[in-house]
């Protein structure tokens, strides 16, 4: 664990950027008499906390029905968060009837795996649950789960395509999920059909797993909220953070219902979603965005943050608090996202490119390389 004080470097903090050294001791920031580690020409920022990233599946299951690498892919994981400046991670699990490595009993395997990895890395790495909302007979399966491995987020997902199971049609795209799943087609149709069947039964079920999981601390959100509607029926059950709302209309309604709002950074990237759902700029501009997570790619909450300061949407403060003390907010992590004294000495260094030269998580050092690192290794 580092004892250093890092000099020289341009550091933002709450109230802006100063110029005043950041002294690390015992894996938190605080003022010694440390050696000291000249940085300038860098910039010193909190370390990134992501809530929510799937970006790991390349790495646990990297060819379907080929090869699973749950540990050595959870350590790989760790590697690219720490690369990206990311010093707490969420890893974005689904529970959900896709099958393979989408479904329950390679999820249990997956935390599993968590539970026993996660120590050994610098990277403050956590496990969230996506679970489908209508595989209702799994309700206490998640549960016990999120029990034994100390899992403390959930959010419901429903990815069903009611419209065309209303129907009685095929929804798009269910061949392929079938394969996935290792279902022949006509057994896939008919596992979405009974579950789809299961709608009225929801609402009750969702609502007695959320209190039970919240009365245990577990931290509780819904995905791809459509209308305000929708959030507030969600927010009634206990589930407080609303993970990428489809439309300003539910994103106007989880501000106004005092939900934390968490958007997607490639959504910014991009300029746009991928699914043609509401612009995050948009979003972030009128201040309807606590949060921005990796979702699919873990370099874009950075990304996000450097296109949000060039459009002048907000100053790199207000933009990178979106990816700092704003998660660790929902979250529920008050020991972290901002670099002040007594918190968790996380932070990135950034060079002038803004590409990350280095992340510490914890006090200790993750990611470092080229002359960021002659300089660390020097001050030794």
């Amino acid at each position: 664990m580092l004892r250093l004080v890092l000099s020289g470097a341009t550091t933002l903090r709450r109230d802006g950027w100063s110029d005043a050294p950041v002294a690390i001791a015992a894996g938190r920031f605080a003022e010694n008499d440390a050696p000291n580690a000249d940085l300038s020409g860098y910039r010193l920022l909190p370390g990134i906390v992501d809530l929510h990233g799937d970006g790991f599946e390349r790495h646990v299951a990297p060819r379907r029905g080929a090869l699973r690498e749950t540990r050595a892919g959870l350590f790989a994981t760790e590697a690219e968060l720490a690369a990206n400046g990311i010093t707490t991670g969420v890893l974005a699990q689904f529970w959900s009837w896709e099958g393979g490595l989408r479904g329950p009993d390679f999820a249990e395997a997956l935390c599993a795996d968590w539970a026993e990895m996660r120590s050994a890395v610098a990277t403050d790495l956590r496990m969230q649950l996506r679970l489908e909302t209508h595989m209702i007979d799994d309700y206490s399966r998640v549960a016990r789960i999120a029990a034994r491995h100390g899992i403390d987020y959930l959010v419901f997902n429903d990815h069903l395509q009611h419209d065309r199971l209303e129907e009685g049609r095929r929804p798009k795209q269910m061949t392929g999920q079938a394969l996935k799943s290792g279902r022949s087609p006509d057994a896939h149709f008919e596992l979405m059909l009974g579950l789809h069947a299961r709608g009225p039964e929801v609402a009750a079920a969702s609502a007695a797993l959320a209190s039970d999981l919240s009365s245990r601390g577990v931290t509780l959100g819904s995905h791809d909220d459509a209308t305000a509607e929708e959030r507030a029926a969600w927010r009634a059950r206990g589930a407080t953070i609303a993970e990428f709302p489809e439309t300003r209309v539910a994103a106007e309604g989880a501000r106004a219902g005092g939900d934390g709002i968490v958007l997607g950074a490639p959504n910014v990237v991009r300029g746009a979603s991928h699914k043609g759902n509401v612009s995050a700029v948009d979003l972030v501009a009128a201040g309807l965005c606590d949060a921005l997570a990796s979702d699919y790619h873990y370099p874009a909450p950075l990304a996000a943050v450097a296109r949000i300061v060039s459009l002048g949407v907000l100053d790199w403060t207000a933009a990178w608090r979106l990816v700092s003390e704003g998660p660790a907010r929902l979250l529920g992590l008050a020991d972290r996202g901002c670099i002040a004294d007594g918190l968790r000495a996380d932070l990135v260094i950034l060079d002038d490119d803004d590409r990350v030269a280095g992340t510490i998580a914890g006090g200790r050092v993750s990611y470092l390389r080229g002359d960021a690192a002659e300089r660390l290794i020097a001050a030794r």
